[in-house]
């Protein structure tokens, strides 16, 4: 009869007894609970790592013989239950290309580190291993962005000019990437538009037909513009004169002035514009009227509002008429400021001058009541000069002289 050894009585014993049997249960359980198994995850999406390091050395990837792979992986069911392609990531590292050409490089996969008891997965396998990088010299182009209004500006206002920061957007990548943008553009979208806009838009890249580039495989330098689009009140305004009355004439003996545009249609803010009833061009003294005469003003405006009709002159034509005119031989001709050491004498022995006024007043003036000065200030040594005059009337009533005059003056030492 064969004996069987005994089993040493020992707490010990039965403890390690109990934490096999343990284990045992448990790795049965897990088995049967969360088995082993395999998961094939397709159509990973492939990124490409270390582009700037390329794009440094000038060079871009312009395309790779795969852009998906598919990977098996193997682990617990809760684990591969967790897996999808939106969690896995497939890569290829450019950094250490140097050449354009095409490179074989290996396809990195990485499993997502959120998701519990992760390390109990291993990657099985991947198809496909490699991936041919086709790289290629970095060309850059640099493209003006536009502005487009998708939408209309409220009746009685204008838009001005928009401003754009950056004013252009450059892309670069590889040649045939690059020359499908023929466009950049930002878009407002609004309706009857009153006041300014300021924000940014998001950057459209157009192709030559216009339309928009969503799949281009390019780096752009930015996606968004600063906009600022200035919106304007627009109102027409009259032009208007000054008439100031002289020789003889007042604004009760002349007609309507004729203004030549008689309004222009102006832009500016509300505050600019709403309280703007008339634009002045100037003053029109009636003593360098005689019959009819022709003016010409320029119009100018407050740096603060826009000339929207874009005429910059306005003709005024005023005609005196109901007034008798009579000319008069004036040998009173007086000179003043004479430079210092010289001596002045006037080479025009007498002028015609002419009065205007009514005719019974007219009749009670004589030539000596009328007298030339010539000023000489401005001269500043010898010689012959034509000097513009001012001629005084001595006389009371409403006449008085008309037209502008100058004599000639020769000044020695």
């Amino acid at each position: 009869m064969v004996k069987l050894p005994v089993l040493k009585e020992s707490k010990w014993a039965y403890v390690l007894l109990s934490i096999f049997l343990a284990l045992m249960f448990w790795l049965y359980i897990r088995a049967e609970k969360d088995p082993v198994g395999d998961a094939r995850i397709r159509n990973i999406p492939v990124q490409i790592t270390g582009s700037s390091v390329l794009a440094s050395k000038g060079l871009t990837v312009a395309g790779l013989s795969a852009d998906r792979v598919s990977a098996t992986i193997q682990g617990p069911a809760s684990v591969l239950s967790e897996m999808s392609r939106k969690n896995i990531t497939a890569s290829v590292d450019v950094s250490r290309i140097d050449a354009a050409g095409e490179h074989t490089l290996a396809c990195s996969i990485a499993l997502p580190s959120n998701v519990m008891n992760i390390e109990s997965a291993v990657i099985q396998d991947r198809e496909p291993e490699t991936i041919t990088v086709t790289v290629e010299k970095l060309y850059t182009n640099t493209v003006p962005i536009e502005f487009q209004l998708q939408g209309s500006v409220a009746k009685g206002y204008q838009a001005g000019t928009p401003t754009i920061e950056p004013s252009s957007v450059t892309i670069s990548g590889s040649v045939e990437q690059v020359n499908r943008v023929a466009r950049a553009v930002v878009v407002l979208e609004a309706k009857e538009l009153k006041e300014k806009y300021t924000g940014d838009l998001p950057i459209k890249l157009l192709d030559s037909s216009g339309d928009e580039l969503k799949d281009l495989d390019a780096e752009v330098s930015c996606d968004t513009a600063y906009v600022v689009y200035p919106i304007v009140v627009v109102k027409e305004i009259p032009l208007t004169v000054n008439i100031v009355a002289g020789g003889g004439a007042t604004v009760d003996d002349i007609a309507e002035p004729l203004i030549v545009p008689s309004k222009i249609t102006v832009a500016g803010t509300k505050e600019d514009v709403e309280h703007l009833t008339e634009i002045s061009l100037g003053s029109i003294d009636l003593s360098k009227v005689v019959g009819t005469s022709n003016f010409t003003f320029n119009i100018d405006l407050d740096p603060s509002l826009e000339n929207v009709t874009g005429i910059t002159e306005a003709k005024v034509t005023v005609t005196v008429s109901g007034l008798d005119t009579r000319s008069y031989e004036v040998d009173n001709i007086k000179l003043q400021n004479v430079p210092s050491g010289c001596s002045a004498q006037s080479d025009t022995e007498a002028k015609t001058v002419y009065v205007r006024g009514a005719a019974e007043e007219l009749a009670l003036i004589d030539s000596s009541q009328l007298r030339i000065v010539a000023d000489l200030k401005d001269v500043t040594g010898s010689g012959t000069y034509t000097i513009p005059v001012r001629v005084y009337l001595d006389a009371a009533g409403s006449v008085g002289v008309i037209g502008d005059y100058s004599i000639v003056v020769s000044v020695t030492r």
